[in-house]
């Protein structure tokens, strides 16, 4: 269960904010589980494990993608992008047609796929193909044609690939149900906000350097419900322009709002009608915007991501520009562009993409203490049991307790490295790496 100190957070969030995604508690159904936040709710993870430590099974998986798992009825879902290479004087020339080319990379074409496995046994079980783009943006070296996380909902599975399509297929049968084409914008550096599920809608970011708006598809069928267009203004430069952030809702007296960040405001948003209902200028330039924000204390924490990112703590039910009112306090010093935050009770973790870890005194903003872990960091951190778990891209498991004070419990090594935020399931804790997927337990 929960750790003592932050039951009564955890019921809050679970019964006001993700009534729809009630679920067993064996499930992790989106990106950062079933509160949205990287909280373990049930079940006792391992501490320790390495190659030849509490590895119950591991599966090559084949591909290319940052998608992270999800999990529901024991099964593992996660995407990946089938990709035909071009040579290399043909990667050169297309890419020589492109203005700011710098850290691209281009392909011939890709098959956008769900692969679902058995939780039990690590078996491939389904593997369909959702979208093949007739025409491909080309993408940072650092992303993938598959980064966005999938959601499982009311045995359905849903997926997002941005400009390139969202499609829907039966959790049980692995039928592809419905295929959505018609929403584009230019990504510039590939796809990466993934969708939340409510109420029958999927919501989605499309914050490109051409346009920029939030859209909910009805998951029946896929089609448009609303389309609200970000109204903020930005950075005359297109490239300034584009996000790659997922949304969060969160309960206000008002109702249900959707918190999303964008390039240079942070949005909320009336999820069922999509309607604005207030913003907040981020006070400095801010775009490329990744970490999902999270909600405690009446605030809504994000991150702004590039050039230098800042971490916001947003109060929110506001209406219109509250931009001198709601924001409560800011810092600008070692804040995360990529790893998603970790709030439990009144002690917030920005750890960067750098590894450094920071603490924070969540209301008031106070820097409690800082410390290098090392390595480079993309993947979103969990919480379970009093312990925070983050992941490097050089395959480096680092476990904190959660204190006022930096707390190291155990280093973990294992794989070729994390660029997929972690699953739980159960006592079982399901890994992405960059080319394989485990499932780690521990050994009696």
């Amino acid at each position: 269960m929960c750790c003592k100190h932050s039951i009564s957070t955890c019921l809050i969030l679970f019964f006001t904010l993700h009534w729809t995604c009630l679920a067993n508690a064996k499930d992790w159904p989106e990106f950062r589980g079933p509160l949205g936040n990287g909280h373990v709710t049930e079940g006792t993870i391992p501490v320790t494990w390495s190659d030849s430590e509490n590895v119950t099974w591991k599966i090559e998986v084949p591909g290319r993608g940052h998608s992270s798992p999800v999990i529901a009825d024991g099964k593992i879902w996660l995407t990946t992008a089938i990709v035909d290479e071009l040579s290399d004087q043909e990667k050169q020339e297309r890419l020589a047609k492109i203005t700011n080319s710098q850290g691209l990379e281009i392909v011939n074409s890709v098959s956008l796929r769900a692969i679902c496995y058995d939780q039990e046994t690590g078996q491939e079980i389904y593997n369909v193909e959702l979208l093949k783009p007739e025409t491909l943006e080309p993408i940072h070296k650092t992303n993938t044609y598959a980064s966005p996380t999938p959601v499982i909902h009311d045995g359905k599975v849903l997926f997002h690939f941005g400009t390139y399509g969202s499609a829907c297929v039966d959790a049980k049968s692995g039928e592809l149900l419905w295929q959505n084409v018609g929403l584009k914008i230019e990504h510039q550096n590939g796809p990466g906000s993934s969708p939340i599920v409510w109420d029958g809608l999927m919501i989605t970011h499309y914050d490109g350097t051409d346009s920029q708006f939030v859209a909910a598809l009805d998951i029946k069928d896929g089609s448009v419900v609303w389309k609200t267009e970000r109204s903020g203004a930005m950075n005359p430069k297109p490239e300034m322009k584009k996000a790659y952030c997922t949304p969060t809702l969160v309960q206000t007296p008002r109702g249900l709002e959707m918190i999303s960040p964008g390039a240079d405001w942070v949005y909320g948003y009336d999820p069922k009608t999509g309607k604005e209902l207030w913003k907040a200028a981020y006070g400095e330039l801010g775009f490329s915007t990744v970490p999902k924000p999270v909600i405690g204390h009446g605030m809504a924490f994000i991150c702004t991501s590039f050039m230098r990112s800042r971490l916001l703590a947003v109060k929110y039910g506001g209406t219109g520009d509250v931009t001198t009112e709601n924001i409560v306090w800011a810092s600008d010093s070692q804040i995360s562009k990529k790893p998603s935050l970790m709030l439990v009770d009144n002690l917030l973790f920005v750890g960067n993409d750098a590894g450094i870890i920071t603490c924070f005194e969540a209301t008031t903003g106070k820097e409690l203490w800082r410390e290098r872990i090392g390595g480079n960091f993309s993947a979103s951190p969990i919480y379970c049991n009093g312990l925070i778990y983050f992941f490097s891209e050089e395959g480096k498991a680092t476990v904190i307790r959660v204190a006022d004070k930096y707390e190291p419990v155990a280093a973990n090594q294992l794989g070729d490295g994390f660029t997929a935020s972690p699953a739980v399931s159960g006592d079982s804790l399901i890994l992405r790496s960059q080319t394989a997927l485990y499932r780690i337990d521990a050994k009696p």
